[in-house]
């Protein structure tokens, strides 16, 4: 059994194959801990100062010394008290990565790990392999945004991937506790800022790629090369064997990944070349029936979630699951067994009224696909409401706008506003619902049924109207935050909930 740690480990066992670092100092310090924050530093610790984008580390230093640290790992040079050891690297995060691993021993290895990165579907993709491993008698964790869990305990997901020290713990954790696979949703983010460096992966999913987190990567390009890193550089780091790719090839970059892994793949989609495919699908308001083929023999599928993107996101696990050696009819019992995923695509309401769903959708792609998954099936009008998010990728603002016109009526109003004024937003939404043909018109024509847009900035009185406007054949989007239960305004976090606002909006709509 492998311990969690409560003793020193020699910092020598620690920076073992960490290359390019230069130690001053004791190398065989007894280590007792390892911190990024100042004040999480133990007595004995060592604490590695980190560049980020609003503060830098190398300020708390000092912090770190007086709560007991012995060791400080730095990027540039320092000036600490006779005694202290210092690291120093040429890459922080790398190190911390590295020695976060090697503090709680590898847990990854210990696991069959799977990281899930793209832009839209990572979440979805979670759920049903979390349901497929599970009802074969798996023991299950999941990593990702809404939540972090593993055999009936939760964790908060402060954000989708964690930061490697954090991430280490609680593979470590989940591990202690007897889960034998981990599916973990890994973001740009996490791969730019190397929180999944010395993981060993053993597999590998690609789900597409369209825009977003703009705000952060300079541009299309790079936001790629961050989630292409998860193939060409670390599936099964450490472990001793290749990884699998399990990639999309309705995605063009899912086939340029194709040409460039050097790892075994396997792949999936509406293509024909694609080695898990439908042969048949239906959609139906009730969920997807579909009949795959696979290199394992054919798939039947009953799924409740709903919609082509699903479809898509169903493809991904099948392919996943049977790389990893489940059986076709493993696969399908998973995937029946799963009746939703929180926030995405979403619905609420009884089965006479409007239907009405909750979706995370908040990049232009996403918002196009789950408005074209109501399209198909069958609702007399569809009505939207969404927003932005402020401080964020702001050539995003009309891209969204332009997706959201496929609906019958949309109402603008606001996301996440952080720093901006949510009209200053709006405004810059709507340029892309113009230019789709849709005008805005006043709430006595959305009443009488008019297509066109309306601007309600508060979010809450937004879905509220929504609701009210929509008629029994009707179906109602609200998109953007989907599981989130907060908004954002400046720097406070506000309890705000799309579910419970539906609900309460359900309640008196009156047909």
């Amino acid at each position: 059994m492998h311990r969690e740690p409560t003793s020193s480990i020699p910092l020598k066992r620690l920076l073992a194959g960490l290359e390019g670092c230069r130690l001053q100092g004791d190398e065989n310090l007894a280590v007792t801990g390892v911190a990024y924050h100042s004040g999480e530093v133990v007595p004995g610790g060592v604490f590695v100062a980190l560049k980020g984008a609003r503060t830098d580390g190398h300020r708390f230093v000092a912090e770190a010394i007086a709560n007991g640290a012995t060791a400080i790992v730095s990027e540039q040079g320092l000036e600490v008290p006779a005694g202290l050891t210092v690291v120093r690297v040429d890459q922080a995060r790398l190190a911390l990565a590295h020695l976060s691993a090697a503090f709680y021993d590898h847990p990854s290895r210990e696991l069959v790990l799977v990281g899930i990165t793209g832009t839209n579907g990572k979440t979805s993709t979670t759920y049903l392999l979390e349901a497929i491993l599970s009802s074969a008698g798996r023991q299950v964790g999941v990593i990702g945004t809404v939540n972090y869990r593993a055999l009936q305990k939760t964790w908060p997901a402060p954000v989708t991937t964690p930061e490697s020290l954090d991430l280490q713990r609680l593979l470590r954790a989940m591990r202690s506790r007897g889960v034998s696979h981990v599916f973990m949703e890994v973001s740009s983010h996490a791969l730019d800022l190397r929180r999944v460096d010395r993981t060993a992966f053993d597999v590998g999913v690609f789900t597409n790629l369209s825009q977003d987190h703009l705000d952060y990567h300079r541009d299309l390009e790079d936001y790629f090369a961050a989630k292409a890193r998860l193939f060409l550089e670390l599936l099964a780091n450490g472990s001793g064997a290749p990884g699998l790719a399990v990639l999309n090839l309705d995605d063009p970059r899912g086939q340029e990944l194709r040409v460039q892994v050097r790892v075994p793949c396997l792949t999936y989609g509406c293509h024909p070349h694609s080695q898990v495919r439908p042969l048949s699908h239906r959609f139906h308001p009730q969920g997807i029936r579909a009949r795959l083929t696979s290199p394992a023999g054919e798939v039947m599928i009953d799924s409740r979630l709903v919609g082509p993107f699903n479809l898509a996101n169903i493809l991904a696990a099948t392919a996943t699951a049977l790389g990893l050696g489940l059986s076709p009819q493993e696969v399908a019992r998973g995937i029946t067994a799963l009746s939703g995923v929180p926030g995405r695509l979403e619905r609420f309401g009884p089965a006479c009224g409007p239907g009405v769903f909750v979706d995370y959708a908040h990049t232009p792609a996403a918002l196009a696909q789950a408005l074209g998954a109501l399209q198909q099936l069958d609702f007399a009008r569809i009505i939207t409401v969404f927003g932005c998010g402020g401080d964020r990728d702001r050539k995003k603002r009309p891209l969204m706008g332009a997706a959201a016109a496929l609906a019958h009526l949309v109402v603008v109003t606001s996301d996440n506003p952080r720093g901006e004024e949510p009209l200053a937003i709006i405004r810059e939404i709507e340029p892309g619902l113009a230019a789709a043909g849709l005008t805005r018109i006043s709430g006595a024509a959305a009443r009488k049924g008019e297509r066109g847009y309306l601007v309600v900035p508060d979010r809450r009185e937004a879905i509220c109207l929504a609701i009210s406007l929509a008629r029994p054949g009707d179906a109602v989007l609200v998109a953007g935050k989907g599981h989130e239960n907060y908004q954002i305004w400046g720097s406070e976090r506000r309890h705000f909930d799309d579910r419970e606002e539906v609900t309460l909006g359900l309640k008196e709509y009156h047909g």
